[in-house]
């Protein structure tokens, strides 16, 4: 068996065209225009490539953009000065604080700082606890485009196990919140596990998000299930620098009926419901119906 690969660029590529097409209804039918603001602090250079990413994909489907981008020795109650600021501009829609911040701002702070409607992220304590609670919220983006890709590949989730080895509030704890919610018997495992290939063998549904390069290999997998691997690891092979993923693609593939590749799965989506989110929360705000497929 050789698992078919999902392919989250072109997957992405298509959610985009999706939130394109509702700005432009918004604009056309109602005349307001989705704002997405994104605060930098300091000069980490893969934080100013994914900010630089999010700004250009942001004014390609239509939306507004306003980045604001900030020394490194930016204070906290300057940080939360301009947050405020975003909180209360009606241009804004969704803001965005790009993490890891300087080690003198406290980052739970300042993110619990944000409105929770405009936080596109998900992380602000209010919009955890309505996940978890099965409430209406703005769901972790990488969560979401792993759900959004279940969905398309497997269509009802209802009933299956599902494993999510990884255990971060970013990624392992909202993603196995989402697949609650879809009806799924949701295991939480993580390097600690014990015969954690045990455990993961009885998954239809393996999503890695553990931040170890390679370390689920096709012995983990279940025949026929599917894969989902957030991982994003820098290793040295043959002098070379190479992306891999949670998941060793190669032995697993043999194994799985789908999985996603790194580079080019799971990662193209996080850019992508982040603007769905921006949309979402836009349609919110002025008490539009959400669009269809594009939220949790």
């Amino acid at each position: 068996m050789t698992a078919k690969r999902i392919d989250g660029k072109a997957f992405a590529a298509g959610v985009r065209a999706r939130v394109a097409e509702e700005v432009a209804r918004l604009k056309e039918g109602h005349g307001i225009v989705p704002g997405l603001a994104v605060v930098l602090v300091g000069e980490d250079p893969a934080s100013q490539v994914y900010v630089g990413a999010k700004g250009k994909q942001t004014v390609e489907v239509g939306m507004a953009s306003f980045e604001h981008r900030l020394p490194a020795e930016t204070s906290e109650a300057e940080l939360l000065a301009l947050i405020d600021r975003l909180n209360h501009d009606p241009a804004v829609h969704g803001i965005l604080v790009q993490l890891p911040l300087p080690a003198h701002l406290n980052a739970d702070l300042v993110i619990n700082a944000l409105d929770p409607a405009k936080d596109v992220d998900g992380f602000h304590i209010s919009n955890v606890g309505r996940l978890g609670t099965g409430q209406k919220s703005m769901v972790p983006c990488t969560p979401l485009g792993c759900l959004m890709m279940l969905r398309d590949h497997l269509g009802s989730l209802s009933g299956l196990n599902a494993v999510v080895v990884g255990r971060s509030n970013i990624v392992g704890k909202p993603m196995a919140q989402l697949l609650l919610g879809e009806s799924c018997t949701v295991t939480v495992a993580h390097s600690r596990t014990r015969d954690l290939a045990a455990v993961c063998r009885g998954a239809d549904i393996l999503v890695a998000a553990v931040g170890r390069p390679e370390m689920i290999t096709g012995d983990f997998v279940k025949p026929g299930a599917t894969v989902i691997d957030v991982g994003i690891n820098r290793i040295e092979r043959d002098g070379k620098t190479k992306l891999v993923g949670d998941v060793d693609y190669a032995s697993a593939a043999e194994v799985a009926g789908a999985i996603t590749p790194v580079p080019g799965g799971v990662g193209p989506m996080t850019i992508a419901c982040l603007l769905a989110n921006t949309l979402t929360a836009c349609c919110r705000a002025n008490g539009l119906p959400e669009p269809q497929g594009l939220t949790a």
